[in-house]
């Protein structure tokens, strides 16, 4: 029997405390998505309740709830380790079991300053000063208080099925000049059932973590030396790489593109121009040299624009497109830093389409196109969103609403289901978010469509029009990949580092039974003639077993092993195993051929 939890005031969970008799209000039971935030924000408290009695020293942060679960930062001294975790967790139940009553009080800031200041909770002071209103909240459980808006649970008793996961760090408030705390994450369900399923979700995640694959599969790297957030990139991801670049510049070219190249750096006054000095100047790589001012490019579009200016346009020359792989540097706090995901350093296929207000919504539909047969090669579901105007912005209210409500009509003409998302556009313009969906239902950044009127009118971008009239271009902003190492980061935890044969760093390995000279004869006669055909194919000759060998090349997702013994040799033959370790059994290489084309190219139609 499903029971209430708290209540729904529109998008606004309401603690069932604060339910007056009478309200329109939803109520959210157990059964309801919502109530999972309750559950999960009241297991933190049980999270700061269980570590107070057993390491008193610490001093409490924040522990709010999140996607699929919740942490606490925590300050202690001493780092806690997997042990730490598991005498938590035994606490958490133990206190669970003492079905506790969960109270919400509500002080006047003074008192609470007092009580918090008794318990000697500096960061929770740091917090109540930092409250405008004169009453604040807290929360109690037995002896222990909390500072907290809620909503929560009536007791620890109705907190049964949970698991600590892991320790990481993390600034306190964000800040890297503040001092480092201890994150402890966990996740709580309502059911014993959905516990055990997420569970086994993330051991699914951690199998497919693109950090852990990218260094088995000797994809890339980072080094200390290099610097936090930058990729050095191995030969096996290089060729992953060029495969996706060469075909974006393929497919540019044939979709009426141009292709250009910018400086890693330019002048300050540019950015100055653009505005991203103003708005976005936390994030920018400045230095001075010879008495100028310079910035390290954290975006391709000026470049563009200027390049657009070198001469004069006519209506006659638009829609002009400009695609650049170009590489950007950005600023991100060390603790936001993750693998390929959020990196300091990396290239977008990045595109910038100058038109006429009359030629707009074909363009963007033309992107709209362009993304779908991108996210379709590679096999991903993807949802859209549109982001509106945020606060701050460039621009007028005329200009804001056209382009909009061209991005909206381009999405309906389409027929793409998407939700408008208020204030998520760009500084300059509003944009069409793409976001993949990936084999585990996950979402990650793909293809962004935006549409400015702002930065035309700032670099005083014009064209003449038919009647000799000086008028000014719209300019789309445009992705189809989005950043390329964010896009492998995804491929490869879709994949889980078993890429397509096309896209396979090494499609082919050759592996002769013995050293022996007539076999790698014949090995490399083999090698020879597939990579006349550009397949990707190398010989192993290594002193090892041939047990071994074909188990490395499994452990490596290599799609195609041939193994080539004395039968083969005699009668012109190769042995085929696929990925999986399946056998294939004897064909001639020109069979292998005909079924790699079918397999080992780049899908046509696309």
């Amino acid at each position: 029997m499903s029971q209430i939890i708290c209540y729904l005031d529109n998008d606004k969970l309401v603690d069932f405390r604060d339910y007056r008799e009478g309200e329109s209000l939803k109520p959210v039971t157990d059964k309801d998505k919502e109530s999972l935030d309750v559950l999960r924000h009241s297991a933190a408290h049980l999270l700061a309740q269980a570590v107070k009695e057993l390491f008193p020293e610490t001093k409490l942060a924040i522990g709010p709830s999140i996607e699929n679960g919740f942490y606490y930062d925590i300050y202690r001294k001493e780092p806690f380790t997997p042990e730490d975790l598991e005498i938590i967790e035994k606490k958490m139940k133990e206190i669970a079991q003492r079905d506790l009553e969960i109270t919400k009080m509500c002080l006047k800031k003074e008192d609470a300053i007092k009580l918090f200041s008794d318990l000697k909770e500096d960061y929770k002071l740091e917090l109540i000063k930092d409250i405008p209103d004169d009453d604040v909240c807290i929360y109690k459980q037995g002896n222990f208080i909390d500072l907290c808006r809620g909503p929560h649970l009536s007791s620890t008793g109705q907190i049964k099925h949970f698991k600590l996961l892991n320790v990481a760090g993390a600034y306190w408030r964000g800040d890297e000049k503040r001092e480092m705390l201890q994150r402890i994450y966990g996740t709580a369900f309502w059911t014993e059932e959905d516990l055990k399923n997420h569970l086994n979700w993330l051991e699914e995640v951690y199998k497919r973590d693109h950090r852990k694959l990218g260094k088995e599969l000797d994809l890339y790297s980072m080094a200390d030396e290099v610097g936090a957030g930058l990729i050095l990139w191995h030969p096996n991801g290089g060729v992953i790489r060029t495969i996706i670049e060469d075909y974006l510049r393929k497919e540019h070219v044939k979709r009426g593109y141009e292709i250009v190249y910018t400086p890693h750096m330019m002048n300050l006054k540019i950015w100055k121009i653009s505005g991203h000095f103003d708005f976005y100047k936390e994030n920018m790589y400045i230095f001075e040299n010879d008495g100028q001012e310079y910035a390290v490019k954290p975006m391709n579009c000026p470049g563009h624009m200027m390049i657009y200016n070198s001469k004069t346009r006519s209506y006659r020359d638009l829609p002009i497109r400009f695609f650049e792989l170009g590489t950007v540097y950005r600023f991100e706090r060390s603790g936001a830093l993750h693998g390929l995901l959020r990196v300091r350093g990396f290239t977008q296929d990045d595109a910038h389409i100058f038109c006429t207000n009359e030629q707009l919504q074909d363009e963007i539909i033309g992107v709209l196109n362009f993304a779908k047969d991108m996210m379709e090669l590679f096999g991903f579901k993807y949802v859209v969103s549109v982001g509106t105007r945020p606060d701050g912005s460039i621009g007028t209210d005329e200009q804001w609403n056209l382009a909009t409500n061209s991005l909206i009509s381009a999405l309906k003409q389409k027929n793409i289901e998407f939700e408008i998302i208020d204030g998520d556009g760009a500084f300059y313009g509003p944009k069409i978010q793409v976001e993949l969906i990936d084999a585990l239902g996950r979402k990650w950044t793909g293809p962004t469509i935006q549409v400015d009127f702002a930065l035309p009118e700032r670099f005083n971008l014009e064209y003449a029009d038919k009647d000799g009239t000086k008028k000014r271009p719209v300019m789309i902003h445009r992705t189809v990949v989005g950043s390329m190492e964010r896009f492998l980061g995804a491929l490869i935890e879709n994949y889980a580092g078993v890429f397509p044969a096309w896209l396979s760093p090494i499609q082919i390995i050759i592996i002769p039974v013995k050293e022996d000279s007539e076999l790698l004869e014949y090995s490399s006669e083999v090698e020879k003639k597939l990579s006349k055909e550009d397949y990707r194919v190398k010989v192993d000759k290594r002193n090892e077993t041939l047990k071994y060998r074909i188990r490395d090349a499994e452990l490596n997702r290599i799609p195609y092993i041939l193994v080539i013994g004395k039968k083969e040799l005699d009668e012109k033959l190769i042995s085929l195993r696929t990925r999986g370790m399946k056998d294939e059994g004897q064909m001639s290489i020109e069979e292998f051929l005909k079924r790699l084309s079918l397999e080992a190219r780049i899908p046509s139609g696309k």
